[in-house]
């Protein structure tokens, strides 16, 4: 007997309703033969002897008369060919071709063999699947070997006691990718790569669920496929090899009773379509026949065992190399990187490939999360939203990404179709797993044992129905939501499958209003029955009150309404109550210096670089920093809109009640100031909420943008493009500093740079092609930059070249820093060139430049004739003493300009000594250390000189404080601590 094995999924690709992937044409497809004794390459060819058809799955034949067989047979002379299979064919691989939304909206769309890999699949047998459910341990579900691999293909040979095989169940979890598998099927047989069969039929059993009225077997099929309408005669008649697919059999309530269910074996009879399914697998209609049925684990044993030759159980990915695989075929496609050019992958996709593989050989609880092949369409997806969006449509969120994820694995599912009040099973979710996940966020944990999981899907048990529903939920839902723990010393605990998971869930348990006590439980539903009772009591008491005029009756009516209005008043408080946590949430100052939640999601998808955590270390507290960006998220139009589709309802006046609710509390808190970080965080939040009216009231209290640090990559300067531009205010200060900006991402944040007075662009390896990027920003006729900071950025002498040209044309510059650029002397003649054509700027600096005396007295002198400025900082460049006393002799009351070079100035010490010490001290970790040292003793000589020549001893006493600070900083960059 084989061992039970608990395994996951596999891709999503929606349901049968939903198709996906771009499949290939019908082109080259083998011939189909209508007679199983006909010759390949023969067409049309017939056997003329057929006497009668036995069937499989019962040890008794069933004879055909011989006038319907010969009815058949001239049915198949004179009607049918191969042009009509070859039709239907073409019509299968074009319906299959069409992709769901997802796929087109979160990534480039792939045909189904380019990115497809098959799942183990395993035969499994109707005692293992009628043991006892096992308990919720760890135990029960920790993966196991997979044993008695069978492919796809293989599905329908003889089993282990030679007998040919008529009917196989493929059963998997919730998201193991039972359709996809089937989809698969079908294409391969559209290309002629099943000549197994020669006619293959598709039903969604969704689509059969809702039709009640009685068909016969011929109409249904060319009701669904009218190329069909000349073979389906012969069905029954012929030796033709059927395959008949029934996906998703859970929901159809089958009886096999003959009580239930009468006997029919005429195909042209009309019966209710759940009928036509029961006769077909008792091998009563078309004994001939193939079938493969897809269903749930807990809708299996339905099928009585005597009518099924072979059960196959989906498991998923259980081997790191399958999903390996799976990750080199996807992200590895050209165009995947969202460029127009598909000739080559791009280094950053072998890059992710690269450390996605290595995060995978580490054992970390992602690979546990990639044994469900849906998991790994999840990653990828995110990877693509995280690395190759160059902009943000209002389609493309992570909260869309996670809420679409979830209708690809539960559109229009009830948890169990044999429950009269057809509960939708991710409601079902929202409400158990939700209530999990929402606690493990309140109390910061990601572990959760036994106890915790009985305690949210056991406390509340009360009815027969209830346990049951759990049971079905157990056997089918469970592990595609929480899977064991690997982390050491936590193996007998469950967290849920991606980290991001919990904290949607969470976020969804709390907007969904799952989140209330007893007390407004029961209270709504008085208020709903006292409500509409009302209603009708209010009609009869307005007749009465025509005819008899009692004084009463006007109070009796208004007390009938109390309790409602009053009741309406709480759910106004509930909802401020989920504005309020998610506000707290947002803001919440534990979590201030984290990493940004992008990042954070990154991180945990590719894993972090570097030595890793001792097991007896204790770890860093849980972030749950996505929590409130999803509830925001959720609330959003459009992710409403799917979660409809879901079962779970959030109407359009709540949301409007908890954003007007949240809205003062947010602003207020983000006019405060927040950390880069957090600053990131809140933005991205605004663009998840997708209210473009709140995000503008919220925008324009932000006067100063200051993201320093933080990883600028296309998708979060794509979001900061999007918030910002819901408003049209100018910005006082936006700092970019260090943020590893480039060319694209300038452009992309064009319209913002143009509203920013100060700009802090340091640190950002900005070259020559940046450079004209900001040349064109500076030369636009909106732009209202006065402060511009370049400070360690490559710009060269082509760089100088193109802020030289933008220098000359622009009307809003004062202050340009240009410190440590690379410009030298050629660049900094270029600057000197074009200066005299500005006619607004005030300070300059060159400093840091390896700029010689030629070309800084130039820059002096064209200054001296320029209107307005009146600093030029030159100092560490490679000034000579002749140079040197050149600029020393400047005045600023007679030549109108002040060089900054050195701490001195004359005989006494420079105003600006502490300026530049600062600019040295806060740039010492990106200037060559060695140089630094040179021009520190440089200028510790000229102190010592300048000292020993005056008399006056304030001015010697305030040398020596600078000698003390020079001498200081030299001291730590000698011992390596500065």
């Amino acid at each position: 007997m084989l061992r039970a094995m608990q395994c996951q999924g596999c891709l999503p690709r929606g349901s049968w309703m939903q198709l996906c992937r771009s499949l290939p044409g019908s082109s080259g497809t083998r011939s189909v033969y209508l007679c199983a004794a006909s010759v390949p390459g023969e067409l049309g060819s017939v056997l003329v002897g057929l006497d009668n058809v036995r069937y499989q799955g019962g040890s008794q034949a069933r004879p055909i008369q011989p006038s319907s067989s010969r009815h058949g047979l001239s049915q198949l002379r004179n009607v049918a060919s191969p042009d009509a299979i070859k039709k239907h064919q073409k019509s299968l691989s074009a319906w299959f071709s069409h992709q769901p939304n997802e796929e087109r909206q979160f990534g480039p769309s792939f045909s189904l063999d380019a990115v497809h890999v098959d799942p183990v699949i395993r035969e499994s047998s109707l005692e293992e699947i009628l043991k006892p459910s096992p308990d919720l341990t760890i135990q029960n579900q920790l993966q196991q070997p997979c044993s008695q691999v069978i492919s796809l293909h293989n599905l329908f040979d003889v089993d282990a006691c030679g007998r040919q095989v008529k009917t196989v169940v493929l059963y998997g979890t919730v998201g193991t990718g039972k359709s996809t598998l089937i989809k698969k099927m079908v294409v391969d047989w559209c290309r002629g790569l099943l000549p197994r069969f020669e006619l293959v039929i598709p039903f969604s059993c969704e689509d059969l669920s809702h039709s009640h009225a009685p068909i016969s077997l011929r109409r249904l099929i060319t009701k669904k496929y009218q190329h069909l309408r000349d073979v389906v005669p012969m069905l029954g008649t012929s030796n033709l090899k059927v395959l008949f697919i029934l996906n998703g059999l859970e929901r159809l309530n089958l009886d096999f009773r003959l009580a239930g269910t009468e006997l029919c074996c005429d195909p042209n009879e009309p019966v209710p379509p759940s009928a036509i399914v029961v006769n077909l697998l008792r091998k009563y209609l078309l004994p001939e026949a193939s079938i493969i049925v897809t269903t749930r684990p807990s809708a299996v044993r339905r099928i009585p065992g005597k009518y099924v030759g072979r059960y196959a159980e989906i498991c998923g990915f259980p081997d790191t190399n399958l999903q390996k695989l799976y990750f080199q075929m996807r992200l590895s496609q050209p165009g995947c990187n969202g460029e127009n050019s598909v000739s080559s992958v791009s280094g950053e996709q072998e890059n992710l490939v690269e450390m996605l593989s290595r995060n995978l050989e580490r054992h970390n609880q992602i690979a546990a999360a990639c044994f469900l092949p849906s998991y790994c369409w999840l990653v990828c997806t995110t990877l693509h939203f995280l690395y190759f969006t160059r902009t943000v449509p209002p389609s493309q969120t992570l909260t869309g990404i996670y809420t679409s994820f979830l209708r690809l694995n539960f559109s229009g599912e009830v948890l169990d179709s044999t429950d009269p009040n057809n509960i939708s099973m991710m409601k079902y979710v929202a409400k158990t797993v939700g209530k999990l996940a929402y606690e493990g966020v309140m109390s910061r944990k990601t572990c959760f044992s036994e106890d915790d999981l009985q305690q949210c899907f056991e406390v509340e048990m009360k009815t027969e129905s209830e346990l049951n529903l759990l049971e079905v939920f157990r056997s089918d839902v469970f592990r595609f939501f929480l899977t064991p723990c690997v982390q050491p010393g936590k193996e007998h605990t469950f967290v849920f499958t991606i980290p991001a998971m919990q904290e949607y869930l969470a976020a969804l348990y709390v907007v969904l209003g799952e989140k209330k006590t007893l007390a407004q439980r029961v209270g709504k539903e008085l208020s709903e029955v006292i409500g509409k009772v009302s209603e009708d009591v209010a009609i009869v008491l307005s007749i009465i009150s025509k005819v008899l005029p009692l004084r009463f009756l006007p109070a009796l009516f208004n007390l009938l309404k109390i309790f409602p209005r009053y009741f309406s008043r709480l759910s106004g408080k509930d909802r401020d109550a989920i504005a309020h946590t998610m506000a707290e949430e947002l803001f919440k100052e534990e979590d201030y210096y984290n990493d940004d939640v992008l990042d954070q999601i990154n991180s945990s998808i590719l894993g972090v670089e570097g030595p890793m955590h001792h097991p007896d270390e204790t770890p860093d507290d849980e972030v749950f920093e996505l929590f409130p960006i999803f509830m925001g998220g959720i609330l959003s139009r459009r992710n409403r809109a799917i979660l409809e589709q879901l079962g779970c309802s959030i109407k359009n006046l709540a949301a409007f009640e908890i954003a007007k609710a949240m809205k003062k509390t947010v602003i207020r808190k983000s006019r405060k100031g927040l950390p880069p970080s957090e600053l990131m965080d809140y933005l991205f939040f605004l663009h998840e909420f997708q209210n473009e009216r709140f995000t503008a009231e919220a925008i324009r209290s932000l006067r100063t943008v200051n993201l320093s640090s933080i990883r600028m990559t296309p998708l979060k300067c794509s979001v900061l493009a999007s918030v910002m531009g819901t408003t049209c205010h100018e910005v006082e200060e936006l700092n970019l500093t260090s943020c590893n900006l480039d060319t694209s991402s300038l452009s992309t944040l064009f319209p913002v740079l143009l509203r920013c007075k100060a700009l802090h662009l340091q640190l950002n390896s900005l070259g020559s092609d940046a450079c004209k990027e900001i040349r064109d920003l500076l030369l636009h006729d909106k732009c209202v930059v006065s402060n511009l900071r370049l400070a360690n950025n490559p710009v060269g002498e082509q760089g100088a070249h193109y802020l030289a040209e933008a220098l000359a044309g622009n009307r809003s510059l004062t202050h340009l820093s240009l410190l440590h650029t690379a410009l030298g002397d050629r660049g900094a003649e270029v600057i000197a060139q074009h200066l005299a054509e500005n006619q607004h700027l005030q300070e300059l600096n060159l400093g840091y430049n390896s700029l010689t005396d030629t070309a800084a007295l130039r820059v002096v002198e064209v200054a001296k004739k320029h209107a307005t400025l009146d600093k030029v900082h030159l100092y560490f460049n490679d000034i000579s003493e002749d140079g040197k006393r050149a600029l020393h002799s400047l005045r600023m009351d007679r030549d109108g300009v002040r060089a900054l070079v050195f701490l001195t100035a004359g005989t006494d010490v420079s105003d600006y000594w502490s300026h530049i010490l600062n600019v040295v001290q806060r740039n010492l970790p990106f200037w060559d250390r060695e140089r630094v040292q040179q021009h520190l003793a440089l200028i510790l000589q000229d102190l010592e000189s300048s000292r020993r020549q005056t008399a006056n001893p304030w001015r010697k006493a305030k040398f020596l404080r600078v000698e003390s600070e020079v001498k200081k900083m030299l001291g730590k960059l000698q011992h390596g601590t500065l």
